[in-house]
């Protein structure tokens, strides 16, 4: 019999990820995605998606359908151009947090609009507490509060100040700039999902870089430290 309450350290090396690639995509999944599936590999804790995405210039996904989904965008360079059939509209750019909430149903595109520049986001899901909303689109640049070497709220369903807000009580989305010798201190939520987006950093002795992933459950208050310059980390903590 297993342990409900044993801790885990799970980390996932870059590599490791599901792979596609298109002429006009190349895209990492952290989690089973499209026609990629393991059934051992599907979410952890609330998140369910964690796509690494780079978009060719004048490209990007056409119009297609969500529902009852808290999609967050985070841009790490270029811009990616959003319109949904609720009439939203919006580019974001690296510092701008992104949150579609699909409700009912919401039918939208993502598009990188450059005639020369890829785009490269992170795409992370979350299933909502609430079912059958009305659609919405949230955007806010919440770049300029992010501080050097702390856990800065980028999407949250607990009202923090700064984030946009999303529809799980239970998730909250965080960010971290960090040098080297810089170190936070990672929730202590039942499950925390922290992914390197660029630079490296160290966890309890393991380095970690751009593209891997640690899966926590029941670690506590672990401490996450930078070990190359211009590293950044987003970090989902749920219940």
């Amino acid at each position: 019999m297993s342990d409900a309450n044993a801790v885990t350290v799970d980390v996932r090396r870059a590599p490791q990820r599901f792979h596609t690639r298109l002429p006009w995509l190349d895209s990492w999944h952290s989690f089973s995605f499209g026609e990629h599936y393991d059934p051992d590999n599907t979410h952890h804790g609330l998140l369910l998606v964690n796509n690494d995405d780079t978009v060719e210039p004048r490209s990007g996904f056409g119009t297609h359908s969500h529902r009852d989904m808290e999609i967050v965008t985070w841009v790490l360079s270029g811009e990616l151009e959003h319109r949904d059939s609720a009439g939203h509209h919006g580019v974001i750019r690296p510092g701008v947090a992104q949150r579609m909430s699909a409700g009912r149903g919401v039918a939208h595109s993502e598009q990188n609009p450059s005639p020369d520049e890829a785009v490269h986001f992170v795409q992370m899901w979350v299933l909502p507490d609430t079912r059958g909303l009305d659609p919405s689109y949230e955007q806010r640049d919440i770049g300029p509060s992010i501080a050097r070497g702390v856990l800065t709220p980028v999407a949250s369903g607990r009202a923090h100040d700064g984030a946009v807000s999303i529809h799980q009580r239970d998730a909250v989305l965080w960010c971290a700039h960090l040098e080297p010798g810089d170190t936070v201190r990672l929730p202590g939520a039942l499950h925390v999902h922290v992914f390197v987006t660029r630079g490296g950093a160290a966890l309890d002795g393991t380095e970690l870089s751009a593209g891997d992933a640690v899966r926590l459950t029941h670690a506590g208050e672990q401490s996450l430290s930078g070990t190359r310059d211009g590293t950044e980390i987003l970090v989902w903590e749920t219940a």
